[in-house]
């Protein structure tokens, strides 16, 4: 194999690659192995169609497809590897020669690791954080661990009011008729949420059990199904339940179910005050943290390649889809029920995608100028932490975890040390 590689503006790369003929030839036979129980001919029972008799009747081009992908997938690492390059995107593929006989070209586009001209990071002047707690943030953090100590419990004796959780039946019209997506069952609404469009969860109030509802709604002039942007729409709703939160007496009987410590309501507020401040000093370290990332980025010089963007994007994409499906409603839900299109919700997310590489980029570049480095005892102290998550035991994990994985924890480290570094070397500012 063989890699050229041409440098292009705005830190990015082309590799054209080449691979030998001979190795094409196998991959050729590989794609004939996977398809001839799929073939057919006249006279042959499938599986036993010879590779020269469907390329004479079909054409040599027929395994080219399916043989570039076989090439691509398995090459493209030791690509990868031979470029020297850091490459931070998917590569965009083109394949520029297949043919019996003759060496794979293909070319891959990609995105490269940007060089960093950093800013000042030692000495920076930061902000003063308050980190005093206050008794409205005690009776406030009370009112919460009530909330989410309540029981949820059926109402039958009056109708649907503001906060209120409606269970609710529903189909959607356009000029008369349903459209794709629009119904659901026993679906439980918050009213209030305004997770629905329009003014859906409004319509609903001083509804009772058992009532049918119409509820008109206009969809977004951008909603996602172009065939439903701007039109009015009708809602068939029954209400089939009401539910609320019941929550608990501020008593010692309550701090004994909440506390492991705390016996009485007097010690509970001081367990919570002692809660917030240590919440608070948190919160200022992340303020800090956020501030002095900014002012760094804003010192620093970087020039950020769009596919690096793009990828940063689908990332951030991957873990917002599977927290939806952890809270029961599915990604496409999500852009119907808010009316975005992906593309929509993509562009929304590039300036946090953007942040967080530049920001990335920044701490790299400081525990590099500063030499940090990190001991294997430093990362399997963090192998051990990761284990308690998930109930292991370090010697468990570590079994599973390889070379590479090592490898990420050991810069995941590194990067802290250089934000502690930059924290610890931070001055505040009077006022």
């Amino acid at each position: 194999m063989n890699v050229e590689v041409e440098n292009q503006e705005k830190n990015m790369a082309k590799l054209t690659v080449e691979i030998d003929a001979d190795r094409v030839e196998q991959a050729i036979d590989q794609a004939y192995k996977r398809q001839k129980n799929r073939i057919s001919i006249p006279g042959f029972r499938k599986g036993k169609v010879p590779r020269a008799m469907v390329e004479k009747m079909y054409g040599v081009e027929i395994f080219y497809e399916d043989a570039a992908n076989i090439l691509i997938r398995e090459e493209y690492p030791n690509a990868y590897d031979e470029s020297g390059l850091k490459i931070v995107s998917q590569p965009e593929i083109e394949v520029v020669q297949i043919e019996k006989g003759k060496p794979f070209i293909f070319t891959a586009e990609v995105a490269v690791k940007p060089e960093i001209k950093l800013g000042k990071y030692k000495g920076i002047e930061l902000s003063k954080q308050d980190i005093s707690v206050t008794a409205e943030d005690i009776d406030a953090e009370i009112e919460q661990e009530r909330k989410n100590n309540s029981r949820t419990v059926e109402v039958t004796d009056r109708a649907i009011a503001d906060g209120d959780t409606a269970v609710i039946d529903f189909e959607g019209f356009t000029d008369g008729k349903p459209f794709a997506g629009g119904k659901g069952e026993d679906y439980s609404l918050v009213i209030g949420s305004h997770s629905f469009i329009d003014n859906f969860e409004d319509q609903l109030i001083g509804k009772e059990i058992g009532d049918d509802v119409d509820v008109n709604v206009t969809f977004p002039e951008e909603y996602q199904e172009a065939s439903l942007a701007g039109k009015p729409a009708l809602f068939k709703v029954k209400i089939k339940g009401i539910k609320v939160q019941e929550l608990p007496e501020l008593d010692d009987e309550f701090v004994g179910d909440v506390s492991e410590e705390a016996e009485t309501v007097e010690d509970y507020k001081k367990e919570i005050e002692a809660r917030l401040i240590k919440r608070k000093e948190e919160q200022a370290r992340s303020a800090k943290e956020t501030e002095a990332l900014t002012k760094i980025v804003e010192d620093s010089e970087m020039e950020i390649p769009d596919p690096m963007v793009d990828s940063q994007v689908d990332t951030m994409l991957r873990d917002y889809s599977m927290n939806m499906r952890m809270s029961g409603l599915s990604f496409d839900q999500y852009l119907s029920m808010t009316g975005m299109t992906l593309e929509q919700f993509k562009n929304q997310m590039r300036p946090d995608a953007l942040d967080t590489i530049k920001n990335s980029l920044v701490l790299e570049a400081v525990a590099e100028k500063e030499k940090f480095e990190v001991t294997d005892e430093e990362i399997d102290e963090r192998i051990d932490e990761m284990a308690k998550q998930y109930y292991m035991s370090g010697d468990d994990l570590r079994k599973n975890i390889g070379d590479d994985e090592r490898k990420q924890i050991g810069e995941e480290l590194s990067v802290k040390k250089a934000l502690d570094f930059i924290i610890d070397n931070a001055k505040e500012a009077k006022k």
